[in-house]
């Protein structure tokens, strides 16, 4: 059935009547989930407001009569995700707060809407309640246990009917995920249908090395985070645990800590936001996996470099496939930390429905690399449908006593400019020593302008010295000095979306210059500078 004339049908009476059985008694179990909550976000919540990526939207006492400003607000309010926030709370004004919302919830959305019926919006939301069961059902009333749990089995068996979604789709696995919760918790539907399509997803959407293909670190954590879920619903239900599920955790749970900066928070590529250390011990820990972070990544196409409290995550692949259309164009990109300070970042993901910050941050441009005409090093691919030029990528990492050298290169800019961009970092066996070489080369005509990015933490200090030829860095754990050749270097006012979608103003290096037609190479380093405090 196509998806207007399906919709079409989810509207009618028709459909209505075929969703009625008869009503769970209980739940089964509560299925279990490390996620935290949290009791801020309960704060605005029970206040009448609505947090999306740390912007609030008051919505008063009841949200479900207001129109969202976007999709993202709206499939965020009707997942129930934050229902978590409540829990953590744990007072009983979260509590009333929490059954008043899913009683409007009940009352206004009985019949087929979008994007509140969705199967992933659907299935999330079905999970979420089933992992709040306990929270929502202590000492309630008989009338709102009824309505709650019918409301539950109508939900369950319109995601049921609704079938497999397609294991390229990302959204694939929230639906999957309320699924296996229905038929374990609930006993509606069957469970081996879902496995199923969980493994066909696992297939899919998880490389060889344990990352996800979107190669976004924030997804990567929610993936994980829904397979132990999975895991321990299982676990709890006396069910088998499929080898396919546990291997995928055991690969995914290494990744991640690669993907953690000294701060213990995510690094930010392809759309990811810090997030709580937190959430992400959490997590961790609930993957009952010790494995080391590994230091290259071949599949999920990163790498690491580390040395004493220095530590460099680089970007050395495309971006995602066109099914993950908020993959970012940053090339070649790193971001640095030093012990718990972050130094070098990019400029962050945005969650919410706005267009402009959306395209602004996966610009290369948002990225700490270079670019060529303020110019995008890969074509972004807005739509499911539209295929963008994947550009070609290589990569390779040496260590040798300690110090890591890096040698990648990209042929992004080729097809406009006929030039090659390549990158060398090279990292002291200490972690005192940072150095880097930019270098375009091709059969170019010249005449371009590049510039050489480095965004700077909200919490870095930057100062110009030596007249224009160095930079001073200072963080709360020490200092930096920052030098290169081969351009211009200044100091210029950037954004930070990698809290929240509020825009932070930070600053940035910039070392600029014009394209040579023999070939451009711009040299650059960062070195500890031990008596700036």
């Amino acid at each position: 059935m196509g998806v207007p004339l399906a919709g079409l049908y989810y509207r009618s009476p028709l459909h209505r009547l075929t969703l009625r059985g008869t009503a769970p008694e209980d739940l089964g179990f509560v299925f279990p989930s490390p996620a935290l909550g949290d009791p801020d976000q309960a704060t605005a919540i029970i206040g009448g407001g609505f947090l999306l990526a740390g912007r609030q939207f008051p919505f008063n006492r009841m949200p479900w009569s207001v129109l969202p400003p976007g999709a993202a607000l709206a499939e965020a309010m009707h997942d129930f995700a934050w229902l978590a926030d409540l829990r953590a709370a744990g007072s009983e004004a979260a509590r009333e707060r929490a059954r008043e919302l899913v009683s409007g919830w009940i009352a206004t959305n009985r019949r087929w809407t979008s994007p509140a019926w969705e199967p992933w919006v659907l299935g999330r939301r079905v999970a979420c309640w089933l992992a709040a069961g306990d929270f929502l059902l202590a000492n309630v009333s008989p009338g709102f246990k009824r309505a709650f749990l019918e409301s539950l089995g109508e939900q369950v068996r319109h995601l049921v009917r609704c079938g497999g979604s397609s294991p390229a789709d990302p959204r694939t696995l929230a639906t999957v995920v309320g699924r296996i919760a229905a038929a374990l918790c609930l006993r509606i539907g069957e469970l081996a249908r879902p496995l199923t399509e969980l493994d066909r997803y696992l297939e899919r959407q998880i490389v060889d090395d344990g990352g996800h293909l979107s190669r976004n670190p924030m997804l990567q954590l929610a993936v994980l985070r829904d397979l132990i879920d999975i895991r321990s619903a299982l676990s709890v239900a006396e069910k088998p645990v499929p080898p396919t599920l546990t291997g995928a955790i055991e690969r995914m749970a290494p990744i991640l800590r690669a993907f953690r900066h000294g701060d213990g928070r995510l690094a930010l590529f392809h759309g990811a936001k810090e997030l709580s250390r937190s959430l992400i011990d959490t997590v961790l820990v609930a993957s009952n996996t010790v494995e080391r972070p590994p230091a290259g990544m071949p599949d999920s196409r990163y790498t690491r470099m580390a040395a004493g409290r220095t530590l460099i995550i680089a970007d050395v692949g495309p971006p995602p496939p066109p099914q993950h259309f908020r993959g970012h164009a940053g090339l070649l990109a790193f971001e640095m930390s030093d012990g718990r300070d972050r130094i070098v970042v990019n400029c962050g993901g945005f969650v919410g429905d706005d267009d402009r910050w959306r395209s602004a941050v996966r610009s290369t441009a948002a990225h700490s690399t270079l670019t060529v005409d303020e110019t995008n090093a890969a074509e972004l691919a807005d739509k499911l449908w539209r295929r963008a030029r994947r550009p070609r990528i290589e990569a390779d990492r040496q260590e040798t006593d300690g110090a890591v050298w890096l040698d990648a290169k990209h042929d992004g800019y080729r097809p406009r400019f006929g030039l090659t961009h390549a990158r060398r970092i090279y990292l002291d066996a200490t972690g005192c020593d940072l150095r880097g070489e930019d270098a375009l080369t091709g059969k170019g005509k010249g005449g371009q302008r590049f510039k050489v990015r480095f965004h700077l933490h909200s919490d870095v200090q930057a100062t110009m010295a030596d007249e224009g030829r160095a930079v001073l860095l200072r963080t709360p754990g020490g200092g930096w000095r920052f030098m290169a050749v081969g351009g211009t270097i200044a100091l210029e006012d950037s954004t930070y979306l990698g809290r929240s979608d509020i825009p932070q103003k930070i600053r940035q290096i910039v070392v600029a210059g014009e394209v040579a037609g023999e070939g451009t190479r711009i040299k650059w380093a960062f070195k500890r500078q031990g008596g700036l405090q």
